[in-house]
């Protein structure tokens, strides 16, 4: 899920304030809209994206693209982080695995935790080509601007 949470504020991040559809992020990506479209329900209720209704509807970032933490998005988006299943193990007692490992997974988080979907999004226009966006088109004010 991580995955398709980040690649679609990316999307939206790309595309500034002009509202894009599930349908659109979708395809840009070659995923199941059906299955995006859990992803971004998810993302309206927590406040990453703003979801607008109706004729002319469609998605946005829902706050700036520099108050949108990586570390939080992914601990967030993924459900756990057991590495490894050493509950029912025999040789649990005695081995160091499990302990090295929550080492590991708090320095990957570490590193996330400095960084923002802005820092993703640092050259917008390295994405222009690949989403077809023309910044012509987009509105002035942009959330990944923030």
């Amino acid at each position: 899920m991580r995955t398709y949470a980040m690649r679609t504020l990316m999307h939206l991040a790309a595309h500034g304030e002009r509202l894009c559809s599930i349908a659109e992020v979708a395809q840009a990506y070659r995923i199941s809209q059906n299955h995006l479209m859990k992803i971004v329900n998810d993302l309206v209720r927590e406040g990453y994206i703003e979801g607008i209704r109706g004729r002319g509807g469609g998605i946005r970032l829902g706050m700036p693209a520099s108050q949108i933490n990586l570390g939080l998005l992914v601990r967030h988006t993924e459900g756990g982080f057991d590495l490894v299943d050493c509950g029912t193990c025999i040789i649990s007692p005695a081995c160091r695995l499990t302990g090295i490992l929550k080492e590991a997974l708090a320095a990957f988080l570490a590193v996330l935790d400095h960084y923002t979907l802005a820092d993703l999004m640092a050259k917008p226009e390295d994405f222009d080509a690949i989403f077809g966006i023309d910044r012509a088109d987009l509105p002035e004010a942009s959330p990944s601007a923030g």
